[in-house]
């Protein structure tokens, strides 16, 4: 069946779930990293992207305790926090002294119970009236939900709301594994699956581009990854909106389900099924914050185009337990790349070229 496959990816045709299923059960990882890598270069030749960003994380006050998560605090807990929209200006102030310039902002953050939608519309209104040239990429589904039944608004003028502020695209969080049974066991007192899906679909109607994610490495099954990625590419074929795809290795640490780390085979192979599988989104990237930058490097020759960016300071893979840098430098990041084979190319938040490093 194998051989079948590979014939099917080879002449550019479309895989199925059961296909899918079969590739993340093979044991021979040099054929799919080949296969995968092949596609890739067939998508963005030898390129391999990265972009100046600088992700901020608001609060990590959070109404919601995923099972799987060890960033959020409930108010007045240790540890918790909360930034004033000063604070995030300043951050970016500082940060945009110390590289000379940002591309994007990301924003991702907890469900705060006290801060209104117009506390959200006020920061990203001030971010782009400071930094009128850096891309705002903001804002989970999950978020988008809240916001929407805090505010009393619809989905769609929640996100026109948004758009209006100066939020260019939304980051893809949230999604974790669609399956309902996974998430019930997860995280329960997340949006469902569908909820998820049904708000990027109304975010690109509106013309809000958006990454995907899928949270792998936990209690999901093979099964249970291929439906979500096969959830992923039916969508994009209705609305051609995502971006990239980034898969996300679990980091157990500090959280309430205790598995092993992902194991780096595992890493890889969902990197190079994901490229196999998802034959209608350009871009997949390797997540260097939670791979490592020794294993995201690797994962370039196995289906990746992208690394993801400066980052900064990450704090949410790291309090549970990321063993990678809380950033990384453009000189860092293009060295990273060329030692591949690759060509180097600094992006903006639309895969448009900047520079060819």
């Amino acid at each position: 069946m194998f051989e079948e496959i590979r014939r099917k990816i080879i002449e550019g045709q479309r895989l199925t779930k059961e296909e899918g299923i079969t590739l993340f059960n093979t044991e021979d990882i040099h054929i799919l990293g080949q296969l995968a890598n092949e596609v890739s270069k067939k998508i963005n030749s030898d390129r391999a992207y990265f972009i100046v960003n600088r992700h901020i994380n608001p609060t990590n006050i959070c109404i919601n305790r995923c099972k799987f998560c060890a960033f959020s605090r409930s108010k007045g807990q240790e540890g918790a926090y909360e930034l004033t929209i000063d604070d995030v200006i300043s951050e970016l102030r500082q940060t945009q002294e110390k590289i000379g310039y940002l591309t994007e902002v990301h924003i991702v953050s907890g469900l705060h119970p006290e801060w209104s939608f117009q506390f959200y519309l006020d920061m990203i209104s001030k971010i782009k009236n400071e930094f009128p040239l850096i891309t705002i990429k903001a804002f989970t589904a999950v978020e988008i939900d809240y916001f929407s039944r805090k505010s009393g608004l619809t989905i769609d003028e929640t996100l026109t709301k948004l758009k209006e502020a100066g939020v260019s695209i939304m980051a893809g969080g949230g999604a974790e594994i669609f399956n309902s049974s996974v998430r019930n066991k997860i995280c329960p007192e997340k949006i469902s699956g569908e909820r998820w899906l049904e708000i990027i679909k109304t975010a690109h109607k509106l013309g809000i581009k958006t990454n995907a994610t899928m949270l792998y490495g936990h209690v999901e099954t093979y099964k249970d990854r291929i439906e979500h990625l096969s959830k992923l590419r039916e969508l994009q074929d209705e609305t051609q909106g995502f971006l990239a795809f980034i898969p996300l290795s679990y980091q157990p640490h500090n959280t309430h389900i205790k598995v092993p780390y992902p194991n780096a085979l595992d890493d890889l192979k969902t990197i190079a099924v994901s490229r196999l599988f998802l034959d209608n989104i350009p871009h997949i990237k390797a997540y260097w914050i939670m791979l490592g930058e020794k294993l995201a490097q690797l994962a370039l020759l196995f289906g990746a185009d992208c690394l993801e960016g400066t980052v900064i300071e990450e704090k949410i893979a790291h309090s549970a337990g990321a063993l990678s840098k809380k950033g990384i430098s453009i000189n860092e990041l293009a060295h990273l790349i060329r030692e591949t084979g690759k060509i180097p190319v600094e992006r903006d938040s639309f895969y448009n070229v900047i520079r060819i490093w």
